[in-house]
């Protein structure tokens, strides 16, 4: 935890946590921790089978297997009916985790017309959060220290299909998560809201290719446990010890570059973002 104290944890009342991109990985530590100091969570992921393997992997901690959400992040309209899903199986979300993310190494536009990083790993938890908003109590971002090679333009959400690079694009997504936190705690203040960067951590990111699995062997990775941890701290940790809106890494505030801690930048990607998914904003 580096030297970070443990929350002291309200025992009293059961919490319900919802995490996306909970079938591997970040997301699924952070079930398994949960579920473990006793909330109720519930798996969000693309792939059925997977899907059943983390809800196994869960019972098998906590004794209580959770309920799981299969929803395409690629697919908008699949986003919705998570939303409607979960609106009725649930009256409050005490957690939101918005942790589903991935590398996309070739450049692929969705059904929707946006390229696939910005779509599944920010404007599909924008869209819906907007859709959960009044339930949730608190919103944890996965986001990454990849921000610093983010090149957000909110007039062309697009732009990185152009002289397309897999990590820059990954890095304009994680730079979007991070205006999008601070925008939603400036607008919902019913909402804590926070993001964080969890480190180079080892999970299923590349899998697809040679040279970013190898990358992934000879970088200074941290286990999906250890990357895990500041989503579970943010989750547990009093309110009043916390920067609504802020950016964490391993547990303390951190500043985010220039690029994603403008005020201005962030207004005009969450009116961009509001328009693209059909929202009013």
């Amino acid at each position: 935890m580096t030297g970070a104290e443990e929350p002291a944890e309200d025992l009293t009342t059961r919490r319900l946590v919802v995490v996306t991109g909970a079938s591997s990985g970040i997301g699924l530590s952070a079930a398994v921790d949960l579920a473990r100091r006793g909330d109720q969570v519930a798996l969000v992921g693309r792939d059925p089978a997977r899907l059943r393997a983390a809800a196994d992997e869960v019972r098998e901690a906590s004794g209580e297997r959770p309920e799981v959400f299969r929803a395409d992040f690629a697919v908008l309209d699949d986003v919705r009916q998570l939303a409607a899903r979960l609106r009725e199986a649930y009256d409050r979300i005490d957690v939101l985790a918005n942790n589903a993310g991935a590398i996309v190494l070739q450049p692929v536009t969705t059904v929707d017309g946006f390229e696939l990083s910005i779509q599944a790993n920010h404007l599909a938890p924008f869209l819906l959060s907007n859709l959960l908003a009044d339930r949730v109590r608190r919103m944890v971002v996965t986001a990454s220290g990849a921000h610093r090679s983010g090149v957000l333009d909110p007039d062309d959400l697009n732009v990185t299909l152009r002289q397309y690079r897999p990590f820059t694009a990954y890095g304009t997504s994680k730079q979007a998560n991070i205006l999008f936190t601070a925008e939603a705690a400036r607008r919902w203040p019913a909402v804590a809201s926070y993001c964080f960067h969890p480190g180079v951590v080892r999970t299923r990111f590349g899998n697809e290719s040679r040279v970013v699995a190898l990358g992934m062997r000879l970088m200074p990775f941290r286990s999906p446990d250890k990357g895990a941890r500041t989503l579970v701290w943010l989750a547990n940790q009093d309110r009043s010890r916390l920067v609504d809106g802020g950016y964490y890494f391993d547990c303390r505030p951190r500043r985010p570059l220039r690029k994603a801690a403008d005020p201005q930048l962030a207004a005009r990607l969450w009116a961009a973002s509001a328009a693209a998914v059909g929202l009013s904003s």
